[in-house]
């Protein structure tokens, strides 16, 4: 090979790299922004992925009715379609569960049906702001998800991340990401992350089932909410992060216990087994080839918007129609039957034993949880602050309920079973009332 030969192989390998640079960076930067920054449109304060699912609902709402209703008929069908859902007892429930969501959901757009159905607190209140939002956050988060996941970004921080994560949450480095999405994007952003990594080899079974039952808390934005509902605004910046701190606490702590100890330390069979390297020395180098590798064996930026696109969609398929129905019948419950004052003791002894007011109230509000998170808050407030604040950390800590993220869990490939999902809520829920009581008064 000639001098000016290898000078022109050298000059292509150069700009070869640039280009990969250049789309890391670019394409990092854009999920990032997507993801991470709030930024004021139409007098709301929000992320970019928030802002266009408000203008979606806002500007164009027979449109996404008319979208969720596709939804609703894919997912009560699909089930069926692939025989899904004689694969096991638990699909064969949720398969039926699909089914009388769809029900609700079409006479819920279309405006007929019995009156308890229109109950603001029930049909319209998980119309709006349940499945819609969710429906169209799922798939639009996806294609910022590649962005934010895909172009060395999750490798890069990973590496910083591994003397944190590893030792306290015994999750690999790069799973910061999928806490941070969660908290200020959704739990479904979090749990289509965790459920991609998961596939791609990159976290074991028990790893993604930590990450599932430990980051995916609701967003930032509806903690916003149940603040607001409880005229805890004031108490802004405390309450995000003692939420923020005993959230994480409380999944460090189940981390290591039954049974998300017991789940097997394996990969997703048919994946490429990817574990995290250690890293002692040169860090920042590490890091640095790391996210270039990671973003030279990518597909195609089209290709990969398009295979994020279409999982995000059937995820939203699948699960939509699970949280109209089951979220449906944990609201009945509540408000018409005696069933949560019953569950209620369950907590009892506990609220009585840490000396919280209306400690009777609490343990509802507690036991309501697992059903729909935003419940507990609808409960307690007439009740003093500190109660107040005790169930509104809860409730954001406790992750897990009914309406919708354990649905989500079974939507993925995530080794999880309600049973599990059970265990895991009353844990949390115990030890998150541990840690925040002396915390609340204290502070109050």
């Amino acid at each position: 090979m000639t001098k000016y030969q290898e000078e022109h192989e050298l000059s292509k390998i150069g700009q070869f790299e640039m280009s990969i640079l250049i789309k890391m960076v670019i394409c990092s930067l854009i999920g990032i922004f997507s993801f991470f920054i709030t930024f004021e449109w139409n007098g709301k304060t929000s992320i970019l992925i928030d802002h266009v699912v408000s203008a979606l609902t806002t500007f164009a709402p027979a449109l996404v009715n008319g979208y969720v209703l596709i939804l609703l008929v894919l997912g009560a069908f699909y089930p069926f379609v692939t025989k899904k859902w004689k694969t096991s007892k638990v699909n064969m429930v949720l398969s039926i569960f699909k089914l009388g969501g769809l029900v609700a959901g079409v006479m819920l757009i279309f405006g007929f049906g019995p009156a308890w159905l229109f109950n603001p607190d029930i049909g319209p209140f998980l119309l709006e702001k349940l499945i819609k939002p969710v429906g169209l956050v799922i798939p639009i988060g996806s294609v910022f998800l590649a962005l934010l996941v895909c172009y060395g970004l999750l490798e890069f921080i990973g590496v910083f991340m591994q003397p944190v994560m590893k030792p306290i949450f015994k999750t690999p480095g790069r799973s910061a990401v999928d806490a941070v999405a969660s908290f200020v994007g959704s739990y479904s952003v979090g749990l289509i992350l965790t459920n991609r990594v998961y596939k791609e080899g990159k976290y074991t079974a028990r790893e993604s089932a930590i990450i599932a039952t430990g980051f995916s808390t609701v967003s930032a934005t509806f903690m916003v909410v149940v603040a607001k509902t409880l005229d805890l605004m004031e108490y802004w910046n405390l309450f995000f992060w003692v939420t923020l701190v005993v959230t994480f606490i409380v999944t460090a702590i189940t981390a290591r216990i039954y049974p998300l100890n017991k789940i097997k330390d394996e990969y997703y069979e048919g994946s490429t087994p990817q574990p995290e390297k250690v890293v002692k020395n040169d860090r920042l180098k590490v890091a640095w080839t790391e996210a270039v590798e990671a973003t030279k064996t990518n597909p195609s930026l089209p290709r990969n918007l398009y295979i994020h696109l279409k999982d995000g969609f059937i995820m939203a398929m699948g699960v939509i129609p699970s949280i109209l129905s089951i979220g449906l019948l944990g609201m009945v419950l509540a408000i018409y039957t005696p069933l949560f004052d019953w569950l209620a003791y369950i907590f009892a002894p506990f609220t009585y034993l840490l000396q919280i007011p209306d400690p009777m109230l609490t343990a509802k509000a507690l036991s309501l949880s697992i059903a729909e998170m935003f419940l507990p808050a609808m409960i307690v407030t007439e009740s003093v602050l500190v109660t107040k604040f005790i169930v509104a950390v809860v409730s954001i800590s406790a992750i897990l309920f009914f309406s919708a993220v354990i649905p989500v869990i079974l939507s993925t490939d995530i080794p999880l079973s309600i049973r599990q999902m059970i265990i895991i809520w009353f844990e949390r829920v115990v030890l998150t009332l541990i840690f925040v009581t002396p915390i609340a008064f204290i502070l109050f």
